[in-house]
């Protein structure tokens, strides 16, 4: 066992606590870059997570698969719960400050955006916000142009007998994935039989679990932005609450969703 390990050298404690860096002298905007640096650390873990468990599905190894995405889901809960914290500081205390962030937004975050491509949710109109950060471009492009967890949930579907077409399986992968019957067809079938699929069944309740609490972080993200800024607009001229509204529908594996009503 290694002697000149630290606990601080092993975290590398004083470069993670020398990353905050106030443009203000505002008590909160120490808070605020805080949170934001942790959903970052977080979505490294997620993207890790998730990049380890679609390899794992593509080869048709979907229980060893149920760990990752479990624990992508408890840290999505993590999250959420961080937005309570981030809610302690008022309209007045974040307008103290708020000017020091320019034009800098959430809306901007490239691993925000490789976790969404991942998951299936393929908009490459993002990838333009990194022009100044080429690694960063460049992972998203990589994430944008393979298939998505939903893609290979559907590849592991097609390996299992079920009947799908051929451009779910084969398409181009950068582009925005179309509901489809078929899909929504064979996905019911497991939910009907879940003891001969039982695999699979486990496989779409852990994506599921997934998109419910995306869906539960994206809605407390819009109250806790309402609560602070009410329907200013966002910074880097996003269009805030409004536009955090729209995600609200978006769901990355929407036969799941959809087979529901058909049971």
């Amino acid at each position: 066992m290694s002697t000149d390990v630290t606990y601080a050298s092993y975290l590398a404690l004083d470069e993670i606590l020398a990353a905050q860096r106030p443009h203000s002298d505002r008590h909160d905007e120490l808070l605020f870059i805080i949170i934001h640096q942790t959903k970052e650390l977080w979505l490294k873990q997620i993207i890790a997570e998730l990049t380890l468990a679609k390899a794992m599905v593509r080869a048709g190894d979907l229980v060893p698969a149920y760990k990752g995405l479990a624990r992508v889901s408890r840290i999505q809960t993590v999250m959420t719960v961080s937005w309570d914290v981030l809610a302690t500081m008022t309209p007045a205390d974040y307008s103290r400050f708020r000017h020091v962030l320019g034009s800098s937004s959430g809306f901007q975050s490239d691993q925000f955006r490789t976790v969404e491509y991942m998951l299936g949710l393929k908009d490459g109109r993002f990838i333009a916000y990194q022009e100044d950060r080429p690694a960063a471009a460049a992972a998203m492009a990589e994430a944008l142009g393979q298939p998505s967890l939903w893609d290979d949930a559907n590849a592991a579907l097609a390996a299992a007998g079920f009947a799908l077409p051929p451009h779910i399986l084969a398409r181009d992968w950068s582009q925005p994935y179309a509901p489809d019957p078929a899909v929504e067809a064979g996905w019911a079938q497991v939910y009907r039989d879940p003891a001969r699929w039982w695999e699979l069944y486990q496989l779409a309740e852990k994506l599921v679990d997934l998109d419910d609490a995306m869906t539960a972080w994206r809605h407390k993200h819009v109250l806790t932005v309402e609560r602070i800024i009410g329907g200013k607009t966002g910074t880097g001229g996003t269009a805030g609450v409004k536009y955090l509204q729209s995600t609200l529908a978006k769901r990355a594996f929407p036969e799941l969703w959809s087979l529901r009503t058909t049971l």
